[in-house]
């Protein structure tokens, strides 16, 4: 398996305000983690930052923005009702489409009789695909059926819509997969792929486009519910997150509303099955991640072992404790049964890894008669994420190759298996996930024939690097409850926003231990995890951590390691621990001797009284932007490099940094200037930037300030002179001055804040792009 290259991210220069409205979130902390998260993930102003942390301050959008489509929905579900007529849900197996056909079903249920006037159907996995088909069309038609609702799945089933029309069947699309070029012959299609990319509900899942269906069916009928429509967001959050959609614009907002639904489903119990399901998974609901680690997979699992998820539906909206109990033991069986298949699976797609030649391939093509296809994409997607390449995995049925495929980046899937539709039966799905089949004899042929197209479409050699992302470093002493509590505000990820990825040098495993899972009936399953103590020199204690599917020694426990992970909470244990993502061997294991390339020292706090000679060259003054503190490190490199690898030479940070404001900072400007124009003495500009301790850039700024506020001066031959005052002209500037002030001191409080070990790697990364170029 390739080595993914670690990106990590440099600091960016934020303004005090925002910082100081994201500490008002996380009072035990300064806040300046989230902070650069936040702003790096577009979240930079205080307008976007309060509804993005905040839900009660985000603006929903109304359901009829879909136009006459929703209309059209709408009114054709009055006349349903009015006439009494007999209407079924069509679903998806997934957690998305069994979420969806769940909202369907209850939202529906309080307009018709469930069970005489409202059905549903979902397709078996095993054995049918996704969206519609001819069989089930005529069996609907025969049972009594005059409209057809889908949920997360229909827009390309462009023969079998025609096919329901000529049957007599009505038919609403409510969808968010790709769309086909022309509009299809439906009712109404609600489907926000109409919308543009930027667009609030662009984004929305399956369950939320269904829920979006029923808030314009609950405003149009308001008297007849008997329940709040909110009581099916915890249904949605479930939908959306496992889904893996970005969770943006009234994504993001619905997953919050849901979430604070779900995790008071064990104290308050409407939803059994659902409260069951977290005590067998061990969550609290209150995460995110109890969804896409804990309820999700579990309800995935069901179409996947068993093909059949009818009885998913039943879990999900049944309020009989005893049946829900009994229903969700099954789900966390076959769960089980999932990991073992899974890891089984994955085992022998690496063994015909290891025969492909991936210097010739873009985009991986496997197959296997022998392949269960209901874990095929969970193992796509892991290939797929550690070799950087899209991935498609195929098992035989019949006379045809039926499989999953999943993309990394910014690899368009949809439109590589659209190029290859005159090779193919049938696929479906959207730029990072689709399905497909084709003819055996077709295999050959469409692996080459799709290697050539993505060659062609993405030249470039970066699309087929596996890159790790990291948003910080920090040090082992840092994890724990005050970085948690801080990095929540960013929750929920997904897609767009991922969970904060965090790199950690020089650390040392204890204690490291595997082994495999067990069911809920005591029987193992062939699925590891390895836990771990984590430690480096800021503790005497190690932190507790999990790296799941990978045997205990695949971790050096004698060597000194770089590795990247998630910070999170195990409700199981009550403890904070960290999720391992990767590791690597450290260039300088041993942390006791200096490295032969120059490193920092941090004498920020106090000097030592050490004797360090002519190999440490020191900084005494803060530096002023990111920029000044390069020139410093690359001045100190070169001579180390002069000087021969046993000078050793290191650069220490001997600054300290005073808490001031930008008003603090222009009343030191007027008094300067008002103690120079009396004495009638001048002063060059070099030495009235150092009084100041400001950037040339901003003590410019000030002088030219000064001017307006009464306080002119002139420069001859490089000195400054203050004049007599005069009467302030123009008060306009003080703002944007002020502005500035607050970059320049923000930078003041990373250089003095900042982990010593994150400044090391971002100057050295520098530093040798430099040398490269």
């Amino acid at each position: 398996m390739p080595q993914p290259q670690w990106q990590v991210r440099p600091p960016t220069s934020i303004p005090v305000d925002f910082l100081k409205a994201v500490k008002t979130f996380c009072p035990d902390s300064d806040g300046q983690i989230a902070a650069q998260l936040l702003w790096q993930r577009g979240i930079n102003t205080i307008a976007k930052l309060l509804p993005f942390i905040d839900s009660d301050r985000y603006h929903p959008t109304s359901p009829f923005v879909f136009g006459q489509e929703m209309k059209w929905a709408v009114q054709r579900l009055k006349k349903a009702r009015e006439a009494r007529e007999k209407v079924t849900i069509w679903g998806d197996f997934d957690a998305d489409g069994i979420t969806a056909t769940s909202v369907l079903w209850e939202g529906l249920g309080e307009f018709f009789s469930p069970g005489e006037q409202l059905s549903f159907y979902i397709p078996n996995r095993l054995t049918e695909s996704h969206g519609l088909n001819i069989p089930q069309l005529e069996k609907l038609r025969v049972s009594g059926t005059k409209l057809i609702i889908t949920c997360d799945t229909g827009s390309t089933n462009l023969a079998e819509i025609e096919y329901a029309q000529a049957l007599g069947l009505d038919i609403i699309i409510t969808d968010h997969h790709t769309l086909p070029d022309q509009r299809p012959p439906v009712l109404a299609i609600i489907n926000p792929r109409y919308f543009a990319e930027d667009h609030p509900l662009y984004h929305l899942s399956g369950v939320a486009v269904a829920y979006k269906l029923m808030e314009a069916l609950y405003e149009t009928l308001p008297d007849i519910p008997r329940s709040p429509i909110t009581d099916l967001l915890d249904l949605v959050a479930i939908g959306l997150i496992a889904d893996l959609v970005q969770l943006q614009g009234d994504c993001r907002y619905l997953a919050q509303k849901g979430i604070q639904k779900l995790q008071k489903q064990l104290k308050q119990t409407t939803r059994p099955g659902i409260a069951a399901l977290l005590k067998l998974c061990q969550k609290n609901g209150d995460r995110p991640t109890d969804i896409s680690f804990g309820i999700g997979p579990r309800i995935n699992a069901i179409s996947r072992i068993q093909g059949d998820a009818t009885f998913a539906v039943e879990l999900l909206t049944s309020r009989d404790c005893q049946r829900c109990q009994q229903l969700a033991e099954e789900t966390e069986l076959a769960n089980t049964r999932r990991k073992a298949l899974q890891k089984t699976v994955a085992a022998e797609v690496n063994q015909q890894l290891e025969r492909l030649d991936l210097s010739t391939t873009g985009v991986i093509v496997l197959a296997d008669r022998q392949w269960p296809g209901g874990v095929l994409g969970l193992v796509a997607s892991q290939v797929a994420q550690d070799y950087g390449r899209p991935t498609l995995l195929l098992t035989q049925s019949g006379s045809l190759l039926r499989g999953s495929a999943r993309s990394v980046r910014g690899i368009n899937l949809y439109e590589l298996l659209k190029s290859q539709q005159h090779l193919i039966t049938g696929f479906g799905g959207h730029p990072f996930a689709a399905g497909l089949s084709l003819p055996v004899e077709n295999l050959s042929l469409f692996r080459e024939a799709i290697n050539q197209q993505f060659r062609q479409s993405y030249p470039d050699s970066h699309y087929l690097r596996s890159q790790l992302e990291i948003d910080a470093t920090v040090t082992v002493s840092q994890l724990g409850k005050t970085l948690f509590r801080e990095l929540r505000l960013l929750e929920p990820c997904g897609m767009g926003n991922p969970v904060p990825k965090l790199r950690l040098n020089h650390c040392t495993f204890q204690q490291v231990w595997n082994k495999n899972m067990q069911d809920t009936k005591g029987n193992k399953v062939q699925y590891l995890k390895t836990t771990f103590l984590l430690l480096d020199d800021t503790v005497t204690e190690g932190f507790p951590g999990i790296w799941w599917g990978h045997n205990k020694d695949e971790i050096p426990v004698d060597q000194a390691c770089d590795v990247v992970v998630e910070l999170d909470f195990n409700t199981y244990h009550d403890r904070y621990e960290v999720r391992l993502i990767d590791l690597r061997l450290s260039q300088n294991p041993d942390s006791s001797t200096l490295p032969t390339a120059p490193a920092l020292l941090d004498w920020r706090q106090a000097h030592p009284n050490l004797d360090y000679s002519t190999n440490v060259k020191i900084l005494e003054h803060c530096p002023k932007d990111w920029p000044e503190l390069q020139r410093v490190y690359r001045t100190a490199q070169s001579q180390a490099d002069f000087n021969g690898i046993a000078e050793k030479q290191i650069l220490a940070l001997a600054y300290q940094v005073s808490e001031q404001s930008p008003e603090q900072i222009l009343d030191q400007f007027i008094g300067l200037a008002k103690a120079l124009s009396q004495q009638q003495g001048k002063i060059s500009l070099e030495g009235f930037q150092q009084r100041l301790g400001l950037s040339e850039a901003n003590c410019r700024r000030g002088l030219a300030l000064l001017q307006q506020l009464g306080f002119p001066w002139q420069e001859q031959q490089g000195q400054l002179q203050f004049l007599a005052p005069t009467v302030p002209s123009d008060v306009s500037q003080i703002p944007f001055f002020l502005a500035a002030i607050a970059e320049e001191l923000f930078q003041r409080q990373y250089f003095a804040h900042a982990p010593i070990n994150t400044l090391q790697e971002l100057l050295q990364n520098s530093l040798n792009l430099d040398l490269t170029t």
